[in-house]
């Protein structure tokens, strides 16, 4: 049998780097929200790379960033989600397929939540805007698809650390970029919504793996075997 750790979601190996990684994460977006708390106009930085409330993009590549936002709007998100869910079942890997909303939506909310708590705006006091939430939907994503893919390639923690910081650098470069050209965040933004899902992600992948380890330990007695009373009973 397949014993609980074999099973995790998120690898022993891969707890201490990414756990790390969290941290460091969590502190950037800690610093990042105490720095444009209330502010409604582009920093230093975000000046320096682009022009950040002008939409910049022209096609073909204007497609590209429309097609990066609506996969993180409500509508392609919820199909994107649902699509890599059926492969996780597909794959046999039941805890990847909770963690893929949970997790998308757990950090998804944060970011939501830091939204309020932080007020950054950009055209006009409606349009809040960090972190950028679009941002950490598709790094969250890309975050759970690199640990599914990670265990079916049977990675150790340096090769599968090395896979899951590649593949949310990409994606969160990608919509990064794309919410960035379209004039809907600033590039601080997107930085503090990959950040985001890098802290919230590897936390509830634990989480998932402890609640599934948890189950698994009460469904199967101390010698291997069913708990007592967990099967039917021969009437008497």
């Amino acid at each position: 049998m397949t014993g609980p750790s074999r099973a995790a979601v998120l690898p022993p190996s891969l707890r201490a780097p990414l756990g790390v990684v969290g941290a460091l994460a969590a502190l950037v977006v800690a610093v990042l929200a105490v720095l444009f708390a209330g502010h409604s106009r582009p920093s230093r930085v975000d000046s320096w790379l682009v022009s950040p409330t002008a939409d910049s993009v022209r096609p073909p590549l204007r497609y590209v960033a429309d097609t990066l936002d609506f996969l993180g709007e409500p509508t392609g998100s919820v199909m994107v989600v649902l699509a890599a869910v059926t492969c996780c079942l597909l794959l046999r890997r039941p805890r990847a397929a909770v963690l893929m909303p949970a997790g998308v939506g757990l950090a998804v909310g944060t970011a939501t939540l830091l939204k309020q708590v932080v007020g950054r705006t950009i055209h006009g006091p409606e349009n809040l805007s960090y972190p950028s939430g679009h941002t950490t939907f598709f790094t969250a994503l890309a975050f759970v698809a690199a640990l599914l893919a990670t265990d079916r390639l049977g990675l150790g923690g340096r090769a599968g650390t090395s896979l899951v910081l590649a593949a949310t650098l990409v994606a969160g470069a990608a919509m990064g970029w794309a919410e960035v050209a379209l004039g809907a965040h600033y590039p601080t933004d997107a930085l503090g919504g990959w950040c985001t899902a890098l802290a919230v992600v590897p936390a509830t992948a634990w989480l998932v793996d402890r609640v599934a380890d948890r189950g698994a330990e009460r469904s199967v007695g101390p010698t291997g075997g069913p708990t007592v009373g967990a099967g039917p009973r021969e009437g008497r």
